[in-house]
């Protein structure tokens, strides 16, 4: 499996072959697209991440040392967004999640380009991410 920072890295080439913001929301809207359904069983307030403007459930299971992560969301883009962070850190251990500085946001220019209220919602998908991978990692010492 490759390192963060190597499918980072296969993002920013990805986002790179367009100049135009409109093409890179598409890209982000069809990742979305791409996301395996959350069974809506999941879909709890427990699930919810608080921060977002729109309704994104994140789920986690911890096997063998490896987080897993499920997600979904009711708007397209952050579907997208969330896709992106879901295919990112999800099979990874706590420590790799939690030593992973995500220099792809800037890198591709998401963050500028995201209203305040999403950005605010990225931020809060990572954060909690990170908190299951904290979370996980304490329960396993």
């Amino acid at each position: 499996m490759k390192t963060i920072n190597e499918a980072q890295d296969e993002i920013i080439d990805e986002f790179s072959v367009f100049d135009d913001w409109m093409d890179k929301y598409s890209l982000i809207i069809d990742m979305g697209k791409n996301l395996a359904p959350l069974d809506p069983a999941l879909k709890t307030p427990q699930n919810r991440i608080e921060g977002c403007q729109s309704n994104v459930w994140l789920d986690a299971q911890y096997n063998d040392g490896i987080i897993t992560f499920t997600a979904d969301s009711d708007a397209i883009l952050v579907k997208g967004i969330v896709s992106l962070l879901v295919n990112l850190l999800s099979g990874r251990t706590p420590d790799e999640i939690l030593n992973a500085d995500l220099y792809f946001i800037q890198q591709i220019g998401l963050n500028e380009h995201l209203s305040p209220t999403r950005s605010n919602g990225l931020l809060a998908m990572v954060k909690q991410m990170k908190m299951y991978a904290l979370a996980f990692k304490a329960k396993a010492q």
